[in-house]
């Protein structure tokens, strides 16, 4: 017999256990190589992992263990031989005509629960006061129904008495790693962060103008969309080289500055939102940006992401537009100092050269941390993306002439 032990393995540097999150197979299966078993999540991602052999597999973990990089989570014998029908369907099962059974007299009407209980103990007794809970409706189950500190703890008071006709079914469901970790980081920035919003907003129409006129040719030959993350990419690298405390972090008591940008770019994925990292954006042209945003797109959408691409970047980019959003106050991406937030273009009066005018209008939010960015870099940073996304052609492409954007273009 020779039997594999799979152990879990390491999804990047600063990560030391994760979490059985699905089975994909159940004990006894006959798996093959490659094939995913499971989902694990971690501290950043949510990752499958492949069987590393072939054979009949036997389960080490249930979902929801925390395993230890390098723990065993199953076992693989390699020596079962894989069954004959493995790969063939189950025959289907002939439908007959359900058979009519003798009605049942209808169940009693069911009264609300009031649980007899005995007493609580003094740890149950403190959480029950302090909550302000009915001891009643606590079903203990300690001892001869005594009422335990997790009793008192896990206790959800009723919502009221329902109407007989109403559902008002209720789910209780562990958040996934990644969430609960997300959800720890979050509140991490709002507490050890003095993050603060400046606002504006950016008339789009000389970028629509460009994107009509060049969008078709672009896609044609470079095989990926111009899209409006190519500009507000470039315009946001503009704008940290002018500005570059905003592409600073904070490590204790000294100030980290970095002479790259690498640009986090948040992209909704069936996992929750994932932040991958767009390398070196500073040296990239339109293309290079929208052909590495929709790669990584990509991977998020097939939940093949891995840690290091989304390891590391300077600064955060969040396009809460796309869901329809006006206006929001996007949080920090720790450890980053800032972060840009696009929203949803709509068509507003502006005036413009003393009359007014119809113009498709973004707004925009910079969040920051006013611990390592004053507010003349905030507010500047924030004017000067303003004003490369008003002018483009003259601020991110070399010049307003057709030869000049179709250089930066590639075409």
């Amino acid at each position: 017999m020779s039997v594999l032990e799979m152990k879990v393995p390491s999804p990047g540097e600063s990560i030391t256990e994760v979490e059985i999150a699905t089975w994909l197979v159940e004990d006894g299966d006959y798996v093959t190589k490659d094939q995913p078993i499971a989902e694990v999540d971690s501290d950043k991602a949510t990752l499958e992992l492949p069987a590393e052999e072939s054979g009949i597999i036997t389960l080490k973990a249930e979902e929801g263990d925390v395993v230890k990089v390098g723990g065993v989570v199953c076992l693989i014998d390699m020596s079962a031989e894989k069954p004959a029908d493995a790969d063939k369907e189950a025959p289907k099962a002939k439908e007959e005509a359900p058979k009519e059974e003798p009605a049942k007299p209808a169940a009693p009407k069911e009264e609300p629960k009031s649980y007899a209980t005995g007493s609580a103990s003094p740890a149950a007794k403190k959480i029950i006061a302090e909550k302000e809970i009915d001891a009643s409706q606590i079903k203990g189950t300690g001892k001869d129904g005594r009422i335990t500190k997790a009793d008192a703890e896990s206790f959800v008071p009723s919502m009221g008495t329902a109407p007989a006709y109403a559902n008002r079914g209720v789910e209780r469901k562990k958040l996934s790693r990644l969430r609960r970790s997300l959800s720890e980081r979050l509140v991490s920035v709002k507490n050890e962060t003095a993050m603060l919003t400046t606002f504006n907003e950016v008339d789009m129409s000389a970028i629509f103008e460009l994107r009509n006129k060049y969008k078709e040719e672009f896609k044609a030959k470079h095989g990926v969309g111009l899209g409006f993350m190519s500009f507000f990419t470039k315009a946001v690298v503009r704008a940290l080289q002018e500005f570059p405390e905003v592409n600073a972090m904070i490590d204790g008591d000294y100030k980290v500055s970095y002479d790259f940008m690498d640009i986090s770019i948040a992209v909704s994925g069936p996992k929750g939102l994932m932040v991958p990292v767009v390398r070196n954006a500073e040296m990239l042209t339109f293309r290079g940006v929208e052909q590495n945003i929709k790669d990584l797109a990509i991977k998020v959408r097939d939940g093949k992401i891995s840690i290091d691409e989304m390891t590391g970047g300077t600064f955060t980019i969040t396009n809460g537009g796309v869901f329809g959003s006006m206006l929001s106050t996007p949080i920090i991406n720790p450890p980053q100092s800032a972060i840009l937030g696009m929203h949803n273009i709509v068509e507003r009066p502006v005036v413009k050269n003393g009359g007014i005018s119809i113009a498709p209008i973004m707004y925009v939010a910079l969040s920051y941390d006013h611990r390592i960015i004053d507010g003349r870099e905030s507010v500047g940073f924030l004017v000067t993306v303003k004003e490369a996304l008003e002018n483009p052609a003259e601020l991110l492409m070399g010049g307003t002439d057709d030869a000049s954007i179709r250089r930066a273009l590639e075409l």
